[in-house]
This record gives C-alpha cells, structure tokens and sequence, in this order.
C-alpha cells in the first residue's frame, strides 16, 4: 500500500516538472516571435508608391495624386500612367507636351507654314524627332483637314507614305503629330538654289517609291483615299532619298460604290487635271495627272509653271509655254516616236541617264497627262511600267509609245494644241475666280505651303481653292 502511495506522489510530482519545464520554454520563445512580426516589409511599401520614388518611410501609400485634366480639352481623360507618359500609348498628346517638345513652339523649330497651319519640328522625351503640324484655330477648313487626317492616316501604314505618331485636342487647337523625314522634299533637292544636281537613279528611285505609296492609297485602302495635292514638295526624303507621300489634309475619302467626288477645287496650279480644274470632279485619275506633272518634274528639272526662270539651263524657246505639261506634250510625241530624250531631258544631267529606264518613265508621264481621265492607267499600271513589268504598249492601250492617243488627241477629237489651250483656258479661269475670292474675302492665307514635316518651307506655287 505504501509502494502505491509513493508511486501517485512521484508521478504528481514529475507532472508538475513537466508542467513548469514547458511554461519556461514558451515564456523563452515568444519575444522571438514578437521581433519577427514587428518590422514592415519595405519591398511591399516601395511596390506600392506608384510614384516611383525610392525613399520615404511611413505606411501613407498613396503618393501625389495625379493632376486633372486640363480644363481646355474637349473631353476629359484618364490621368497618364508612367508608361504613357510620353504619349505613346494612345497616340494622344497634350498641348502640353507638344510645347515641350517644340520648345514653346519657338519660331526656330518652324519648319513649314500655310493657309491650314504651322509645322514645328519636335523630339519627345524618349528623342524620338517628330513633326508637329498645328492648324489654325477658328479655321472651318482646318477643323475638317484635322477630322480627315485622324481617321484616314491612322488606318494607312506604308513605307512610302508619311505615318502618322498621334494628335492632340485641347480645346480649338487641333495638332497633329507625324514622323519626321529629315532630308526636305523633292522640290527642294530639285529647284532648290545652288545644290547639286540630282543623279538619274535618284529621279528614278523617288518616281517609283511615290508611285508605291500613292497606288496604296487608290487600291489597297479601305476607303479608297484621294490626295488631291500630290506635287514634288508633298514628297518628302529620307537620308537616303526614298520618297514618302506627305499631306494628306486635302484627302477624300470615296465609298467602294461611288467613282468620284464632285467637291471644291483644292491643290496647286500647275498640277490639277482639267476635269478637276473645270468642274471639281474628282476621282483617283486626278492624282494621276498630278503624279504625271511630277514625273516631268523628275524628267526635265522644270517647275510646273513660272518657265520663264532666268537661272534654267533651257533654251529660250523653251520659255515660251506658260505650262510645262503644254510644252511636254509634244516633246514627248517625238522623244518616244525617235528614241531620242536629249529634247526633254535635264540639261543638268549631261545626259547621264539610262535610255530604257527614261523610256518608260516619259511614257508613263505621257499617259499620265491625258486630257480625258478615262484614258490615264492607274497607279499600279504605273508602278508596274516603271519596274519594267509592263511593256509600254500595254500601258499605253495598244498604242506605239509616240502616237498621238497618248496625249489625248484621238480622244478628244482635236489636235494637241486644241487640248492644251483648253487646259490653259481652264487654269486661266481658275485663277481668276480664286484671286477674286480672296480680295473679296480679305484672305491672304490661301496658298499653298511645302516641306511641312520635312527640315524647311519654301514658297511653291500657289494653291486654288474654291
């Protein structure tokens, strides 16, 4: 009995050992735990200050907030994130950021000027070098060249034609922002003052790249698109002299089942087709024949008009024609009907030029320059003769290059002479009619303006607009 009771009271009693060996352990334990829980994790808190700054204690998160939205944009926006900071992402731009950009839009960042606006060169802050084309505010002309120009050039992206970066509305203003191609335009390179003359496989290599781009716009776009003012200075120059379409403020759009616009006359004398100069109808053959004139350009180093240039290397006689599409025309009859270009050549280039690859660019400019639209190719027909796809024949409908159908002869019933004095008739009324709307009006604006997005302005001829 005695053996039982010693055996309880030593198991009580390493109970209670046990009992007080554990209450000692947790007491040694849990200040160590304390200290693990205490500290705050300063990755969570940095992840967390969207401001991006590095220092600062305190568990207050939430950071500057950000500024609203200028009280002069049309429609509020969402405050930027830092990825968009440069405004980027949506291709919209502050007026804010522009001003940055262009330094104020300081005067020596201007780059072009004309009746729809000013154009300042600008680097955003990632150094990407823009072209900042800014319309003027209360022009009704301006607002609908800006509308035009954000949806038509956000859906078109060719190598050959100038893209567009992003807008910007704040309020009135209206600007848009375009890539910018450093090395001027084809006026520039080809009129310009004391330059070297440029090479023939330059004249080539910018006919066919334009041609690309603007047979993009007539066929491969969805609506089809119509310059309206294609001419050597809306062809603007990379370093290494590829051509981009620039400009596309005069733009129209066409739906698939309708063949032309019948609209005001818009674009420059010395390159609208008579159709478009005589009624304002307008199709995608307009731009052919505006294209044409360039390629006479790119031919004989010749402005469309004011031939009587005191500097031109070209005989008198040559001066005597006020247009340069009335003077080509012959010269071209003959030049393809002998296989002799030294009559409608440059001068300039000492005729350093390849004889086939001349062929086929006067016989696309002959074609071109039809007086009835329905006889000029299309753009693709032109791309296709000037790579040598395309025999000239095939371009020409049949015809030998040379016979009088290529330049609208037989299809008007006359001579020549008869289609040139018609268009000279029709450009002489225009300008009539536009000198007078614009002493009427007041307006002094109303010209035409060159090298927008490129690295200079230069005064070309005048633009009609009525």
């Amino acid at each position: 009995m005695v053996e039982i009771v010693f055996a309880a009271v030593g198991a009580a009693a390493l109970l209670v050992l046990l009992v007080a060996a554990c209450l000692c352990c947790s007491r040694k334990t849990a200040p160590r735990r304390k200290r693990k829980k205490k500290p705050h994790n300063p990755v969570t808190h940095f992840d967390a200050d969207t401001s991006g700054s590095k220092g600062g204690g305190g568990r207050d998160t939430s950071g500057p907030k950000p500024p609203p939205p200028p009280p002069w944009l049309a429609e509020p926006r969402a405050a930027p994130s830092t990825s968009d900071a440069a405004g980027m992402s949506k291709g919209t731009f502050t007026y804010e950021q522009l001003a940055a950009a262009t330094g104020g839009f300081a005067e020596e960042n201007l780059v072009g000027q004309g009746g729809f606006g000013y154009v300042h060169k600008g680097v955003l802050a990632g150094g990407k070098a823009v072209a900042v084309k800014q319309l003027k505010s209360g022009s009704g002309q301006g607002e609908r060249e800006f509308q035009a120009e954000v949806d038509i050039i956000s859906r078109v992206h060719h190598r050959h034609l100038v893209s567009l970066v992003g807008y910007c509305i704040a309020g009135a203003r209206r600007v848009l922002v375009y890539e910018f191609v450093p090395n001027k335009t084809l006026e520039f390179h080809l009129h310009g003052k004391g330059l070297p003359v440029m090479p023939w496989p330059t004249r080539l290599r910018i006919a066919l790249g334009s041609a690309k781009g603007l047979a993009y716009l007539h066929e491969d776009c969805h609506p089809r698109i119509i310059h309206r003012d294609i001419k050597s200075a809306n062809i603007l120059l990379d370093n290494n002299f590829e051509a981009k379409v620039a400009d596309f403020g005069l733009a129209k759009l066409t739906s698939d089942n309708n063949t032309h616009v019948s609209t005001r006359v818009m674009g420059t004398f010395g390159y609208l087709a008579p159709e478009y100069a005589s009624s304002g109808k307008l199709t995608e053959k307009s731009d052919v024949f505006s294209y044409g004139v360039m390629l006479l350009e790119l031919v004989t180093g010749r402005r469309p008009i004011d031939a009587g240039a005191a500097d031109h290397p070209w005989p008198a006689s040559f001066m005597e024609d006020d247009s340069l599409v009335e003077w080509a025309r012959p010269a071209m009859a003959r030049a393809l009907a002998d296989g002799d270009y030294g009559g409608v050549a440059d001068p300039r280039l000492e005729g350093s030029y390849d004889a086939v690859e001349m062929a086929r660019v006067v016989a696309s400019a002959a074609a071109s320059v039809r007086h009835s639209a329905k006889k000029r190719p299309k753009m693709s027909q032109i791309v296709r003769a000037l790579e040598g796809d395309m025999s000239l024949e095939d371009l020409n409908e049949g015809m030998r290059p040379g016979q009088s159908m290529v330049f609208g002869t037989a299809e008007t019933g006359g001579s020549i002479s008869e289609a040139s004095g018609s268009y000279t008739f029709d450009m002489d009324r225009i300008i009539q009619e536009a000198t007078a709307a614009r002493l009427e009006s007041g307006r002094r604006d109303d010209v035409s303006f060159s090298g927008e997005m490129s690295a200079e302005w230069k005064q070309p001829p005048h633009r009609v607009s009525r």
